[in-house]
């Protein structure tokens, strides 16, 4: 899965509230994410499609009812390519201000 597609997928803020709505009560309906928000069960249905499509969300059917569960792994890989080369940086510097300050001699 391409990181693009994620990255469209992330950046409307509705899919973004869809996942949110999923992280905090994983398998949900569609009427569960329907419910409570301003979008039409068709504009619910195109943004699911989307992140279906980057793999953001995963879905298995139960009887007639289909489950949305969220898939964390391509959020993980972007802030493993993104953001935690950023991190390690700050770490290394933090290890070293330990070093160096367990070295001194009080």
């Amino acid at each position: 899965m391409s990181m693009d597609a994620v990255f469209k997928a992330l950046s409307d803020p509705s899919r973004r509230q869809l996942l949110d709505r999923l992280h905090d009560h994983n398998g949900q309906t569609l009427n569960d994410l329907c419910s409570g928000l301003e979008m039409t069960r068709q504009a619910v249905t195109k943004h699911l499609a989307i992140l279906e499509a980057a793999n953001l969300v995963a879905t298995r059917k139960q009887g007639r009812e289909k489950l949305h569960f969220i898939n964390p792994v391509p959020i993980n890989d972007i802030a493993e390519r993104w953001i935690g080369k950023f991190e390690r940086g700050r770490l290394k510097a933090l290890a070293e201000l330990k070093r160096n300050l367990e070295r001194e001699e009080p």
